[in-house]
């Protein structure tokens, strides 16, 4: 079956709102190991009349050896765009709804420190739950929208950079540590990745509050 292609009406119709759109869409949710990351992809009412890059799809529909170049494209496409990170350490302390919260906050306070104004903005988050609020106040608007990833241009276009950064970072942090092939399984239950949990223990990258016990051994 042919992947969705996203699209911008939801955008456009946001924009009748507000003078800009703000789409966040996290990745690493369900990792074992690294950080949770949340994409921001701003776009105005002149980004919403271009041409959607060709491939844009949500990161899970791009082909990995693809995601890059799609990105990159993506990132070009928006008006700005940043990546919020939650460590492992902060998803062990505060839970991962909280962390993805503190993801999105850092994701909103970069793209305030390149000159977008967070409240000119409506937030369109993936997904059906509000994690945002709770951590970056109560002064942005925000719209959960379940399946946005897959919908809404931004929102694919937050999820694919932020996709391709998270995959970067894990990359550069199996260097470190090739016993858990982070390069090849991105902190994600794998079964080479939980075979060497098993025979090395944890690392400090993991989440060690996590139930490991049940599934690992």
């Amino acid at each position: 079956m042919t992947p969705v292609q996203p699209r911008l009406v939801v955008e456009r119709r946001l924009l009748r709102e507000r003078p800009l759109v703000i789409a966040l869409d996290e990745v690493g949710r369900g990792a074992l190991a690294g950080p949770v990351a949340v994409g921001a992809a701003v776009v105005d009412e002149r980004g919403a009349r271009r041409r959607i890059p060709v491939g844009l799809r949500d990161s899970k529909l791009v082909a990995e050896a693809k995601r890059p170049d799609v990105a990159a494209r993506a990132a070009a496409w928006v008006h700005s765009s940043t990546v919020g990170w939650a460590s492992a350490a902060e998803v062990d302390d505060v839970g991962i709804i909280r962390a993805l919260g503190l993801a999105a906050a850092r994701a909103i306070a970069d793209l305030r420190a390149h000159g977008v104004v967070a409240e000119d903005a409506v937030v369109l988050l993936d997904g059906n739950h509000d994690y945002v609020t709770p951590v970056a106040g109560a002064g942005l608007t925000v719209r959960p929208v379940v399946k946005a990833d897959r919908d809404c241009a931004s929102a694919a276009a937050a999820s694919v950079i932020a996709k391709v950064a998270r995959d970067e970072l894990m990359t550069r942090l199996h260097d470190g540590l090739p016993m858990y092939q982070w390069a090849r399984n991105k902190g994600y239950a794998s079964a080479d990745h939980r075979a060497a949990i098993r025979t090395h223990g944890l690392s400090r990258h993991h989440r060690a509050s996590w139930s490991f016990a049940t599934p690992l051994f």
